[in-house]
Parts: structure tokens; C-alpha cells; sequence
């Protein structure tokens, strides 16, 4: 189960100390570098098994992080393993990430299209957000390709989203066709 506001305690409080000691960017890596790491599911099921005794995780964890992570984060990853808070890990590195991302005026934004985007074509979504006061002076973009939006692309960002896709519009024509006309039933009480 997710505890997000004990996510975001511990998250803040790192980000605090990686500021202090002017860390921040390398322990936003060590982050993300814990993200992709919680992608394996191995690693995913040792951080929130409660078989595994705290000192082996703690042992396994030390030799997976080593020479990965800086020993800031080794520290405070030991700290969680200590505490019984490591099935909490990835959700801190999620929080980090997003306070890290509101520090550094960055917004994150999702785009899916029917086929891949080249550079351009980021680079102008990016200038209209930004001119439009939709988005932060820096975006950080994800993009997936999904074959079904015929045309188009689906951005999303801050809980939004703007559909652009032939598939949307498309659905959008069904949806009014579907509708009652009211021309014809004039015309058939005529």
C-alpha cells in the first residue's frame, strides 16, 4: 500500500540535506537511478518482501547500490532498511522526483502519437506550452507511440490532458451521429 505523505516527508527531507550539502543534482540521479532499478521485479519484491530479514536486505541492497548510487544515498537508503520504511523507497524516489522537478521549475509532460516525434516537432510543442503559461520554462517529455490514435497526439501534464488525435475526434463525430437529429424529426412531423 502506498504511503504517499511518508513518501513525501522522506523525500523532503532529502532533498533538504542534498541542497545543504550541495548534492542535489547527484542524489536526483541516485533517484533515478532507484526507479529503473524498481523496474526488475526481483528488486521490487526484496524491497517490500517482509520475509527477508532487515540485515540481509540491507547486505543486498549495499551490493546492489554499490558503485551506482553516491554514499549519500547509500546512507539514507541504510537509514530506511533501519527504520522498516524500504517498501517505501520507490514512492520516495517518485516524491523526489516531483519535488525535485517543482524546485528546478520543471514540468513534466507525457506525449503520445501514432508514430514517433522527431525533434522539431518536441521543441515546437514545447514553445507553444511555454508561450501558452501552460507549463514551466522547462519541460521534461515522455513519449510513447501508440498506433491506434490513427493521427494526432495526446499530451498530458499537471493532471491534464489535451487530446489531439484522429481517434478522439473520430469518436467525437460517432458520439454526434448518434445523437438525435432534430432536423429530421421536424421534417417527419412536417
Amino acid at each position: 500500500m502506498k504511503n504517499l505523505r511518508v513518501a513525501g516527508r522522506y523525500a523532503k527531507s532529502l532533498i533538504d540535506l542534498a541542497i545543504e550539502r550541495n548534492q542535489l543534482e547527484e542524489v536526483e540521479k541516485d533517484m533515478e537511478t532507484l526507479r529503473e532499478l524498481a523496474k526488475v521485479r526481483d528488486f521490487a519484491m526484496l524491497l517490500k518482501s517482509p520475509v527477508v530479514p532487515p540485515a540481509k536486505k540491507r547486505s543486498i541492497l549495499e551490493t546492489i547500490l554499490e558503485g551506482r548510487v553516491g554514499e549519500m544515498t547509500n546512507s539514507f537508503v541504510r537509514i530506511l532498511v533501519n527504520k522498516g520504511r524500504e517498501s517505501d523507497l520507490i514512492d520516495i524516489a517518485d516524491s523526489f522526483q516531483n519535488q525535485y522537478r517543482d524546485i528546478k521549475h520543471i514540468s513534466a509532460v507525457k506525449v503520445t502519437s501514432a508514430k514517433p516525434l522527431d525533434a522539431a516537432t518536441l521543441k515546437q510543442i514545447e514553445r507553444q506550452l511555454i508561450a501558452a503559461g501552460k507549463t514551466e520554462s522547462q519541460i521534461e517529455f515522455t513519449t510513447k507511440v501508440d498506433p491506434e490514435l490513427i493521427g494526432g497526439f495526446i499530451i498530458e501534464f499537471d493532471g491534464k490532458v489535451y487530446d489531439a488525435s484522429v481517434a478522439h475526434k473520430l469518436n467525437q463525430l460517432r458520439k454526434d451521429f448518434d445523437q438525435p437529429n432534430v432536423y429530421i424529426s421536424q421534417i417527419d412531423a412536417s
